[in-house]
């Protein structure tokens, strides 16, 4: 059995591994920025219309009705349990879409999707920060996580050996964690985002090396001012029938992997 079989139990079709030479089309599919909004609003919040997604979207419902018959065409939604004859509501079919850096690098499919998801986990972090600021102002988020929550900004100096071993010690952790709350009544959803990102050839005067979104400084940590816990899906950010469910696994030793 894998390493990966053995140490996780999720459901069968938790996630949807790309293949860039097996499916190209799909990946190129997935590459517009409506259809990745689309997938990861389905995930999140469960099945919809079209016409509710054209509401949260700002797009028309023609729109969102044409790229949710793309994404269903590349198998990534599928028709729901309709409420009535008259509407057809949609659901996401894996919970994480996951993919191999190597393989994703070697194709030039691959690598416009792995640049376009990064852009898109990065968009999606600004909008979980927007609704975390939201539900603090209107009292809607319990003192007991404001210390926890938050983003931290760090720049350590790590082999490509200390990476491999901080990315797996900090899934080993998120695996543990989730089936210890799993049930739990005090258990929220949370967006955790991880990020191990080498800077190479960067110059100390370079914008972004020290004195980029950090500060002149270098790294800086940011307490209780985000909406992501400082580590890094999804799904980061950013992460389907709609939802992950509680108990459900981070994926394990998948190089790459997205809530959206």
């Amino acid at each position: 059995m894998a390493d990966e079989e053995r140490h996780v139990k999720r459901p069968a079709d938790h996630l949807r591994v790309l293949d860039p030479e097996r499916e190209p089309a799909a990946i190129k599919a997935l590459t517009h920025p409506l259809r990745v909004r689309l997938l990861g609003l389905l995930r999140m919040d469960g099945p919809a219309t079209a016409s509710e997604l054209a509401a949260r979207t700002g797009e028309s419902s023609a729109s969102t009705s044409y790229h949710l018959r793309v994404l269903a065409k590349y198998a990534f939604v599928a028709e729901a349990e309709h409420r009535d004859s008259r509407e057809r509501r949609w659901r996401a079919v894996h919970a994480v879409t996951t993919w191999d850096h190597e393989a994703m690098d070697a194709s030039p499919v691959g690598r416009q999707f792995m640049g376009e998801m990064a852009r898109r986990q990065v968009a999606h972090l600004g909008e979980l920060v927007g609704w975390y600021e939201a539900d603090r102002a209107a009292g809607r988020l319990a003192r007991e996580w404001l210390e926890p929550s938050g983003i931290t900004d760090l720049m350590p100096m790590l082999t490509p050996e200390s990476l491999a071993e901080l990315k797996q010690s900090f899934e080993d952790k998120l695996e543990e964690l989730t089936a210890r709350d799993a049930g739990k009544e005090r258990a929220e959803k949370v967006a955790v985002v991880f990020a191990g990102l080498p800077i190479v050839g960067r110059g100390a005067g370079d914008e972004g090396a020290g004195g980029g979104p950090a500060g002149a400084g270098g790294p800086a940590e940011v307490a209780g001012s985000g909406g992501v816990d400082g580590s890094v899906e999804a799904g980061g950010p950013l992460e389907v029938s709609g939802s992950v469910e509680a108990g459900e696994a981070t994926p394990r030793r998948v190089r790459g992997y997205t809530h959206d």
